[in-house]
């Protein structure tokens, strides 16, 4: 780490916060265990200093800037890649003459689909980008991203996983502290960066505030609050506020920063100097982060455990608080619910179907919870990394997903839920063959909505007014409990009403993504991931 003629670190310093707050190490907060801090290892770390680093978004390279012999200039970007997520780290690599200059290229952060790669300058503070047409080909030269990014100073960038946000460190008037964490957003990812938001006093205090660290799902922001503490703060949906940062219980000999959050959420990298000990001037250091998923700690992770949580379904236990890692959002809510069935032995009773779509090849969509597997019918494409949850399987407009009969709506309480990405009003996410479209989007403006009716006399459609067939991912949600009917988008309900009559019987197999007659119109295009049917009522 330069000390000395830097302004950034010396404007950062100013924010330091001296003394550790609340929060032992080993432990994160009740529903999630944090590991005690452990060195990366000699092959990312070596006897010259490193400075920042971030996750590509499969997990499977890590960019660094580091001095180590072998670069053309003052620091450069590496990266080290590794087979598996389980495996060791490669030795890493030099980007190259393109990337790197005589001078420093430091703060890497790499775009989710790894054709653009922003890093930060210590010889002027302005934030640059490289460009690539594919994975496969060279980078392009830097380029100097302009105001209003570029007009006040920013550093210690990264990009969203939609590549449509820009979080940064920077000091420019209109701050809390010496310097706070602003974001750029931008409607595509072709458009230049529209207006920098500073990100409010939940984030940023009056001291110095800077390395930001946004998660996959864009609800979690990990942050260095000057040089003796990492911060974190989450939202329950990208539309909302951040809500006030935690410190996370890291301790330690001397000064630590500069976190990188894995794609999965489960590991924090950071930088640690001075009395750390290592193998340089700098070193990176890790903490993992597990839930603990056996509530009432009988040794098994079972329906019992699932009890616990439904009981506590929308309250602020933090026992049952266990997602997303590294902190949980205090609510527990169905992102707890889906991290605990990952963990279920032998499972959760009530998850009759379940089709992950994280296949990469084929044509059948595996049931992981029952024998209700699924074949691809029409052109299809898997994309193993493009999911919320994995995988996800994208339609064309005229392929769909055919499955056996799972359940009939009359014989009790079910929810169905999914994640989509895409689409166009009209088009059908989950029908029944003979029966309705269960979930499926407004022919006139793309809100989500059901078909499946009561068969009382005054049965119609139910329609909500959140809109789903966008470029956004959407979790949505159909609950049928009784005579009731329920729409939730985004864990939030959108619409509800009650039939009379009940549901009709129907012994009809599933269609994924298209609608019940296999009409035209009714075929989905776009990403759909993370198919469940439970034979309960789950209210996100």
């Amino acid at each position: 780490m330069n000390w000395q003629g830097n302004d950034r670190m010396a404007m950062v310093w100013l924010g330091v916060v001296v003394g550790l707050l609340a929060g032992g190490q080993g432990s994160a907060r009740a529903g999630i265990i944090m590991s005690e801090p452990a060195n990366v290892g000699p092959v990312i770390n070596d006897a010259t200093d490193v400075q920042e680093c971030d996750f590509s978004h499969d997990g499977l390279e890590l960019y660094i800037s580091t001095a180590r012999p072998g670069g053309y200039g003052r620091k450069d970007i590496w990266v080290a890649k590794r087979e598996t997520l389980d495996s060791p780290w490669q030795d890493p690599v030099n980007l190259g003459p393109a990337v790197n200059s005589s001078g420093s290229e430091v703060e890497p952060s790499m775009s989710a689909d790894g054709l653009e790669l922003y890093f930060g300058s210590w010889d002027d503070s302005i934030l640059r980008v490289c460009s690539r047409p594919s994975k496969d080909a060279p980078w392009g030269s830097p380029v100097k991203i302009g105001p209003p990014v570029g007009s006040g100073g920013a550093y210690s960038s990264d990009i969203s996983a939609d590549g449509l946000s820009l979080y940064f460190g920077s000091a420019r008037e209109g701050g809390y502290g010496s310097t706070d964490i602003w974001v750029a957003m931008r409607a595509t990812t072709n458009d230049d960066w529209g207006e920098v938001v500073n990100l409010g006093p939940n984030v940023n205090s009056s001291g110095g505030d800077w390395a930001p660290s946004i998660s996959a799902d864009g609800l979690t922001l990990v942050f260095s609050q000057g040089y003796f503490g990492i911060w974190a703060t989450t939202r329950k949906s990208i539309d909302d506020d951040w809500g006030s940062a935690v410190r996370l219980g890291i301790s330690g000999p001397g000064l630590f920063f500069s976190p990188a959050l894995s794609p999965d959420n489960s590991t924090l990298y950071f930088q640690a100097v001075n009395g750390w000990g290592g193998y340089g001037k700098d070193d990176f250091w890790q903490v993992t982060f597990t839930p603990v998923v056996d509530f009432d700690t009988d040794g098994v992770v079972d329906a019992a455990d699932m009890l616990i949580m439904t009981d506590n379904w929308h309250t602020h236990r933090m026992l049952c608080d266990i997602a997303p890692l590294p902190m949980g959002d205090g609510y527990v809510d169905v992102k707890d619910l889906l991290a605990l069935t990952d963990y279920l032995e032998p499972g959760d009773p009530t998850l009759i179907a379940h089709w992950a779509l994280d296949e990469t090849a084929g044509v059948r969509a595996q049931d992981s919870a029952g024998v209700y597997h699924g074949t691809v019918v029409g052109t299809a494409a898997w994309h193993p990394d493009a999911g919320m949850i994995g995988g996800a399987l994208e339609l064309d407009g005229s392929a769909f997903v055919a499955a056996d009969h799972v359940l009939s709506p009359s014989d009790g309480p079910f929810s169905v839920l999914a994640w989509v990405q895409g689409g166009a009003p009209g088009q059908v996410i989950l029908s029944q063959v003979d029966g309705a479209n269960w979930l499926c989007t407004d022919p006139t403006n793309g809100g989500l909505m059901t078909e499946l009716k009561g068969t009382g006399r005054d049965k119609c459609t139910l329609c909500s007014d959140a809109i789903v067939a966008d470029e956004s991912w959407h979790r949505i949600a159909l609950v049928c409990d009784g005579d009731d009917r329920s729409l939730y988008v985004d864990d939030v309900l959108v619409a509800e009403d009650t039939q009379a009559g009940g549901f009709q019987d129907c012994p009809g197999g599933l269609n994924i993504g298209c609608g019940k007659d296999m009409t035209a119109g009714t075929f989905f295009s776009g990403l759909i991931d993370d198919v469940r049917i439970y034979n309960r009522a789950v209210k996100p």
